[in-house]
């Protein structure tokens, strides 16, 4: 499942590769539980309104937290407002199309077309922030392309069964989320060349929190009990997820934990089997270890390059170029 937040640029204050590992994981965990909460509401719920709830009751924990650190005076002071407003109006269409598509689609397969995100974020870097990509990594992205086509493939055939245009919707509409996680990822790229951590996880709240108030003409419902409390668990997951993410970048590298984003579907099987008793598929098992593999592939060259050029680094001669 996409999330709308990329990995946050937190100076790295204590290298503990363990515990960055362990909150990784429970990040993890806790965005899977969230999503998990989305779908089971996806039924009398509109998508605009679950954003609504996950972004607004994930401000008190975001809020707390930050008081927690000393972040809350200077930590959302803004110098790029409207960088901010980009990055909130693409990562909010994102979660939208993303809890659409958790609506229409099994758990797993909504997961796999999410890791679509990382391997889009290489190309668009490219095309508006000028990195460099090279052959291998353009291979990588190819290969992952190839498997969220897999996935997809099953979806594609449009018939007049409604089920089946509704599965051709989902797919379509999970890739969209997809392209538009992977620009909120460029957007926060660009962001924190400005902007520290706490202005960028709470700003994009607020506004995605004031965006959702817009879909309110296209049908919101006065939620029963039941689904109220499963809504606002959902946003206080939110905003503990964020937090975990947030952390566990502070204490090991992105390259090492990374990697650890892909336990995600190992959850969204079990959960897809268990609770909303979604067999998987061998198209959709398959077309997501391509997936996987490629991301895993772009991430070790990326962690390797880190390297190479730390060691460039240290071999230059003090002022040397």
């Amino acid at each position: 499942m996409p999330r709308s937040a990329s990995a946050p640029a937190t100076p790295l204050v204590v290298h503990q590769p363990l515990r960055g590992i362990a909150l990784k994981v429970a990040s993890v965990c806790v965005f899977v539980a969230m999503a998990s909460i989305i779908k089971a509401t996806s039924a009398e719920i509109p998508p605009g309104e679950a954003v609504f709830f996950r972004s607004f009751f994930a401000l008190p924990v975001i809020v707390v937290w930050l008081l927690a650190r000393g972040d809350l005076r200077h930590g959302l002071e803004t110098p790029n407002p409207f960088g901010h407003l980009w990055r909130g109006l693409v990562g909010t269409a994102a979660m939208g199309l993303g809890f659409t598509a958790l609506g229409l689609l099994p758990f797993p397969e909504v997961t796999a077309i999410g890791y679509a995100a990382p391997l889009m974020v290489v190309i668009l870097a490219a095309m508006f922030l000028g990195e460099e990509v090279r052959l291998f990594r353009l291979s990588a992205v190819g290969l992952g392309l190839v498997g969220v086509l897999i996935v997809m493939s099953p979806r594609l055939s449009v018939t007049e069964d409604p089920l089946s245009l509704s599965e051709t919707l989902g797919a379509v509409v999970a890739l969209g989320g997809a392209l538009c996680a992977a620009l909120a990822q460029v957007f926060v790229r660009k962001l924190t060349r400005t902007e520290g951590t706490a202005a960028i996880v709470f700003w994009f709240s607020v506004t995605a929190s004031a965006l959702s108030l817009l879909t309110i003409p296209l049908g919101w419902v006065w939620p029963s009990p039941t689904m109220a409390v499963l809504l606002v668990c959902a946003g206080l997951l939110g905003g503990v997820g964020q937090i975990l993410l947030t952390s566990s970048y502070r204490f090991a590298d992105a390259s090492l934990i990374a990697p650890f984003d892909y336990a995600s579907m190992l959850l969204a099987l079990g959960v897809g089997y268990f609770i909303f008793a979604e067999v998987p598929t061998w198209t959709m098992l398959g077309g997501a270890a391509i997936i996987i593999a490629a991301g895993v592939l772009i991430i070790w060259r990326e962690r390797k390059l880190g390297i190479e050029r730390g060691r460039g680094r240290k071999a230059l001669p003090p002022g040397g170029s």
